[in-house]
């Protein structure tokens, strides 16, 4: 398994949050937080339709990570577990997933809440979602 796979970030997030410490851990410890994905403009079209979501996933490098460990105890817990049974950065491939509400889209920025992510952070995709599960509007 010595596969190269190589991905290039399509934007980066901005937030308030300049560094980790303070930073919180989870979407829901985040309600309300303000933040925005500034897209490359090269990307601007893959954004239509999207204000038609009320959340998206945010899929994106965790670049401050340094080194990986296969079992951790994650903040606010006693116990050791494997590392992907939680949701703690030091993972093999430095790859973090937050799912924040979309508030709108204006032109290739992504005004969004609930973000726990660090500001810089390059964005390596977006996926859609709704609080209610259905893809669309009417749907």
């Amino acid at each position: 398994m010595k596969a190269v796979v190589t991905y290039r970030p399509i934007g980066f997030i901005n937030t308030p949050f300049k560094d980790i410490a303070g930073m919180p851990i989870q979407p829901a410890g985040a309600r309300g937080v303000a933040g925005r994905v500034i897209m490359d403009e090269s990307y601007r079209e893959g954004l239509k339709d999207l204000e038609g979501f009320s959340h998206v996933f945010l899929l994106y490098h965790l670049h401050l990570c340094d080194g990986y460990a296969l079992q951790v105890r994650p903040f606010l817990d006693d116990t050791v577990h494997g590392i992907f049974a939680c949701r703690s950065p030091k993972r093999p491939n430095p790859i973090g997933l937050s799912i924040v509400k979309l508030v709108r889209v204006a032109g290739s920025i992504l005004y969004i809440e609930d973000v726990d992510i660090v500001d810089g952070t390059p964005l390596l995709d977006i996926k859609p979602s709704r609080s209610d599960g259905r893809c669309r509007e009417g749907t």
